[in-house]
């Protein structure tokens, strides 16, 4: 054994540091030397750590996000329907009621309504800088392709004509054939 043996008072007082892993390694070696030595020591020690496991567990599970509920997560899949108008009255106010209460449907409805806002100001910018509306260009170019494409024969109708065209031209060798 060392000169330097800590007494139970001293080890009880030092334990929930020990535990913690917030003592020097000189220190902690003393504790754990006393704890070899001293069964009653070693068992609150173990009641300690089994304590601090468990509500790391529950910290880890629930403290870390208390406002992840199955509300919140209802409110995560109506968001983009509200967003765009898309709810009834009664699912709208449902969605402002969590919102209100819950920081983080707060937070995502505010990060929503920030994201919507940068898009449409970035849309805005950028169609502000383009003379041409690519939209409008876009439309009069189908219509245009469209106004073509109605001018052109259907194919089953040309090929309808030639079959007929053909026909008329088999019975009429037939006849001619026949009477002459």
């Amino acid at each position: 054994m060392t000169n330097h043996q800590l007494s139970c008072e001293q080890v009880n007082a030092l334990l929930n540091f020990y535990v913690e892993e917030k003592l020097s390694t000189k220190l902690s070696g003393y504790i754990e030397e006393h704890l070899k030595n001293c069964p009653e020591c070693m068992a609150k020690y173990l009641q300690m750590k089994n304590m601090l496991n468990k509500f790391i567990d529950i910290q880890n599970e629930e403290i870390e996000n208390p406002y992840a509920t199955k509300q919140y997560e209802d409110f995560k899949l109506n968001l983009s329907a509200y967003i765009d108008n898309e709810l009834n009255d009664f699912d709208n106010i449902k969605i402002k009621k969590i919102a209100i209460s819950n920081p983080l449907a707060r937070q995502d409805l505010e990060n929503i309504y920030t994201f919507k806002k940068m898009i449409l100001s970035s849309y805005e910018k950028t169609k502000n800088d383009f003379k041409n509306d690519f939209s409008k260009n876009v439309l009069c170019h189908l219509q245009h392709r469209q106004d073509i494409n109605e001018k052109k024969l259907d194919p089953f109708f040309k090929l309808t004509a030639a079959f007929f065209v053909m026909i008329t031209c088999i019975v009429a060798g037939i006849i001619r054939i026949l009477y002459f």
